[in-house]
This record gives structure tokens, sequence and C-alpha cells, in this order.
């Protein structure tokens, strides 16, 4: 057990909750109570279970993790299965947390197979919603979800941030970042992909209880969870609209180059077609006049020396202008 709450009657209360007197609290009128588990052993879970009447199905699916965004009814309790997401912008990465979550009458609680989440961003949700605490149990769980989403709107608002860095570096006139908007492009999709992976499936999860299809929780908090809905959706449409548009910066990086390469070859065959003049005609005439060195030994190593400098010449002037 990492820590855990009481409340009665809305009041936050001192008192000590354990995996084996779970049970007793059910018999005291308007309490809710939250338990959190960090790393729980099966046993322990199966303890829980026995307190709470909870189904063997959804302790499976706590214990085994790596499971989708969901809502699963049972008789006696709701089973939750959410992420929370943030973006780490030094490594480009976003980082997943899985949250598993019973939800009885009387109790909320979560359950996670790593410390990594700060839960006490859930815990000051409640503190500063305290006045919405009578509602028990809805309450809590509102609070559990609606910072989770809310966790999906700042992981977006910067992901939109790194995709307009990435339309100031695509029309850069620097080549050398091709390289790198392939690159920050790719883990902006794959970011993108992951967390449309865990926040769209949280329309499931709020929607049933927007239509009353969870008794557990009541009405007294429809309100909120119709605000949670709602922005689940707008998150859900943001990241679709991201993910677009991070496709387009990659097909227009894709024509960008072809359109710069395009323009390297109208340089070089005009070059050629330049070169090639004098070429053909003093090669059509057989034109050949005395030179320094003409008839000597060194002049033939002269003309080598000019055939390879003026080539080397070449090649540094299409590498360095990008060319090559």
């Amino acid at each position: 057990m990492q820590q855990s709450r009481v409340y009665v009657d809305g009041i936050l209360v001192d008192a000590d909750v354990t995996l084996g007197n779970l049970k007793n609290f059910k018999r005291k009128r308007k309490t809710a109570i939250w338990v959190d588990l960090v790393e729980p052993t099966t046993q322990e879970l199966e303890l829980l279970g026995q307190e709470l009447g909870l189904h063997e199905l959804a302790i499976e699916d706590a214990l085994m993790g790596r499971q989708r965004a969901k809502l699963e009814h049972y008789p006696s309790h709701l089973f939750i299965n959410a992420y929370a997401a943030k973006w780490d912008p030094k490594a480009d990465e976003l980082d997943t947390y899985e949250i598993s979550a019973f939800v009885t009458p009387y109790a909320l609680i979560t359950v996670r197979d790593k410390d990594d989440f700060d839960i006490e961003t859930i815990t000051k949700r409640w503190d500063d919603s305290i006045a919405l605490a009578e509602n028990g149990v809805a309450f809590l769980l509102w609070g559990f979800i609606d910072v989770l989403v809310d966790g999906y709107f700042e992981v977006v608002e910067q992901l939109d941030v790194e995709v307009d860095e990435l339309e100031d570096l695509l029309f850069d006139d620097d080549a050398d970042h091709a390289r790198e908007i392939q690159k920050r492009s790719y883990r902006l999709r794959k970011a993108l992909v992951t967390l449309r992976r865990v926040a769209v499936p949280m329309r499931e999860v709020v929607n049933p209880i927007v239509k009353l299809d969870a008794p557990i929780i009541g009405s007294g908090m429809m309100a909120y969870y119709q605000d949670v809905y709602d922005h689940v959706m707008r998150a859900a449409d943001w990241i679709d609209s991201l993910r677009d548009l991070v496709t387009t910066l990659l097909e227009t990086n894709l024509t960008i180059q072809g359109n710069r390469m395009n323009l390297i070859m109208k340089k070089v065959t005009s070059w050629a077609a330049i070169i090639a003049v004098p070429t053909a005609v003093t090669g059509f005439f057989g034109q050949n006049v005395p030179y320094p060195g003409f008839g000597n030994p060194f002049g033939y190593w002269e003309s080598m020396v000019l055939m390879v400098g003026g080539s080397a010449a070449l090649y540094w002037a299409f590498r360095r202008n990008d060319w090559l």
C-alpha cells in the first residue's frame, strides 16, 4: 500500500486503512475511501478481491497489465484500465503509465505496476475540489479520470509546439536540416500514435458513465463527467489533426527535396551542355594544337594533373553545394 484516504460526509478524516479492514468501512454510512497499491503481489490482490468481492478476471487484468484503456462492468464493482501520459522533450519520447482501478459503491482502489507516475497530482485535484467530496466515490473517480485527461491535453500542447518548430525547419534554406526533419517527424508521429492509442479509448470509459450505464457512480457528478467527456473528444480530435499534419510535413519535406534535386540537375545539365559544345567542336575537327609540353613526356603528366585536378575541383564544388 502506497497511501490511502478516507472521506466521511465529504470531510477528509484520519483513519487506518489496511487490506484486512476494507470491509469494515462498508458498514459506515456516507464513507468513501481511496487506496493506492504499487506493485502489489498476487496474494495481496487476491486478499483485496476477497474483501471487496472483486471478480477474478478483473484481478487478472490488474496483475497482467498492458491492457487497453477500458471500462468493464461486474455485479459488485467496475474495473477501469487507463493510462497517464507525459512528454519528455529531451529524449523526444512519450512516456505512458498504466493505472488500473476498482470502483465499488464505497471505495476506489488504484493499482500501479511502478511508482513513476506522480500520484500527488490526483490528490491535489481532490484537495482543490473538496466541495464536491460529499459525492463520495463518484468524486474520487472523477478526480482520477480528470487528471489523466488533462495530462493528455498537456502532452498535445507540447507536441503542437514541436510541430510548429518543425514547420520552421521545413522551410529553412539550410539543406542540412533535412535529416533532422525526418528524424523529428518520425518521433513525433510515433508519439502521436502512442498517445492516440491510450487517449482515444478513454471515450469508452467515460461514455457509459455519462449515459448513466454505471449505477455505482450515480448522477450527482454528471455535469463534471460530461465535461471530462468533452475534453476527451477534443483531445482525440487534436491528436488526429496533429498526426495528419506531421504526415503532411513528411510529404512536403520529400517534395521540397525533390524540387531541390531538380534544381541541382538543371544546374549540372546546364554546365554539361556548355562544356559539351567546345568538346564536340574540337573532337569533330580533331583539333590538336601545340601546348607547353607538346611532344614531351612531361606533357602527358601535365594533362593528367589537369584532368584529375579539374575533376577533383568539380567534385568538391558539387559536394559543397550539396549536389552530390
